[in-house]
């Protein structure tokens, strides 16, 4: 009989009880998990394995846990679900811009922290993201539209002549939503979704200031925009001719 391989998740808290805490439960939920106190050590551990999804604490004593998801975002499309005590709609908006996958405030119910964590799990494997840090070895999957091309895999926008746009990582999962979904209406609540997993307490208002900063780099003119049109009502639709290369 073949072993099933269980998710490893990796927690980031300086609390060793917590550390305990999470990772007693995430064993007793089915998964393998492992926990470390600082961005450098999980730097180290990420490079040693193939986590599946990273769990940060927000305010390490010594670290901003935005920060270390920023930077594990540039490396990773890993899963990271930030523990917080505020929960504000600044910091689901400053993540959603940021790195973060989801966010669970502080104390957090076990119940409601692992259906997230499947949650994203789920997604993860849906999308068919790579577990591993490197992807050099897949197959890029790029779409064109207008004069702009782009690159699912390697998370990069570049016009026609191959000058890159930088994008945030929530202007990436929003252009990559649209450019899957070419000429749907698209309600508030479904972008949320799609872009944010199960983060439940979302705020629509979140998407909208999303919607803004994507039309300044990718629109001619983002007052009268040719791509992501606002249905009144209804939500926006990306009216583009979106083509698979």
């Amino acid at each position: 009989m073949l072993d099933v391989v269980k998710p490893e998740i990796l927690v980031v808290d300086d609390d060793p009880e917590v550390c305990e805490t999470l990772v007693d439960l995430l064993e007793a939920s089915g998964f393998r998990a492992q926990a470390v106190p600082d961005g450098l050590t999980m730097a180290a551990r990420l490079d040693q394995r193939a986590f599946s999804l990273v769990i940060i604490d927000l305010r390490l004593k010594k670290e901003d846990g935005i920060e270390l998801a920023r930077q594990l975002r540039t490396r990773s499309r890993i899963p990271i679900i930030i523990l917080t005590g505020q929960g504000t709609a600044a910091d689901r908006i400053l993540g959603l811009e940021t790195a973060v996958d989801d966010f669970v405030a502080k104390p957090f119910d076990n119940r409601e922290l692992v259906a997230r964590i499947r949650a994203l799990l789920r997604r993860a494997a849906e999308s068919g993201m790579p577990r591993s840090l490197r992807t050099d070895r897949l197959s890029h999957e790029r779409y064109l539209f207008g004069d702009w091309t782009l690159n699912i895999t390697a998370r990069e926008l570049r016009q026609r002549d191959g000058t890159p746009r930088e994008l945030t990582h929530g202007e990436f999962a929003l252009l990559e939503v649209f450019v899957l979904h070419a000429n749907r209406v698209i309600d508030r609540e479904q972008l949320l979704l799609k872009t944010r997993s199960a983060q439940s307490d979302a705020v629509s208002r979140t998407i909208d200031v999303l919607v803004s900063r994507l039309r300044r780099k990718i629109e001619d003119d983002p007052d009268n925009p040719r791509f992501i049109c606002t249905e009144r009502g209804a939500g926006y639709r990306f009216a583009a001719n979106v083509v698979r290369c």
